[in-house]
């Protein structure tokens, strides 16, 4: 969705819409696609704009599914973000090496007068997607040994094993924090 900077009006623009999951999965990197799915996302929010710098003031709601990075079975989990973005326009000439500060990293660029507002959507539902994402916080993961799903199975593998390469540190006494407090 674009939004073309001299047609918002002086009070402003309420914006409410719906994208469906295409969208999002056409946004996403080639070797992604397959990584993420989720449901219609919902947008809503107000654009305001003071002299050439657009205010967007929004929400989003939609329901992400990955895999759990313990178990590898599918995870789904809500997202809801409230965010807002100050926009202006792209200056022409930029500098080699700039350095930013903490105000220009909520800054968005647009050129043309036309805003896309479609990036800075799926950047929002980037953002609120957790690194190692859990089908639920006690999962136990795969089995090491054979693979199994041991949040539903219970396998007879050991888990006492150690590799025979890593044997020797076994024998590796370490000292404690208490002892280094009581040489020095």
């Amino acid at each position: 969705m674009k939004i073309n900077v001299s047609n918002i009006p002086e009070d402003g623009l309420q914006l409410q819409f719906d994208k469906a999951r295409e969208w999002f999965h056409n946004l996403l990197p080639e070797k992604e696609k397959n990584d993420f799915s989720l449901q219609r996302v919902e947008v809503s929010g107000s654009i305001k704009k003071l002299r050439e710098t657009v205010f967007w003031d929004g929400t989003l709601e939609t329901t992400v599914a990955t895999n759990c990075c313990r178990c590898l079975s599918v995870a789904s989990f809500p997202v809801k973000s409230q965010f807002r973005y100050a926009l202006v326009p792209a200056e022409e000439e930029f500098k080699e090496e700039q350095e930013l500060n903490s105000d220009d990293l909520e800054l968005i660029f647009y050129r043309d007068d036309l805003i896309e507002l479609d990036n800075i959507i799926f950047e929002q539902i980037m953002l609120q997607i957790p690194m190692r994402v859990l089908c639920k916080d006690a999962c136990k993961g795969l089995c090491p040994g054979c693979g199994a799903d041991l949040n539903t199975v219970n396998c007879d593998c050991q888990t006492d094993i150690i590799d025979e390469r890593l044997a020797v540190l076994k024998k590796l006494k370490l000292k404690r924090k208490d002892d280094y407090a009581k040489s020095s």
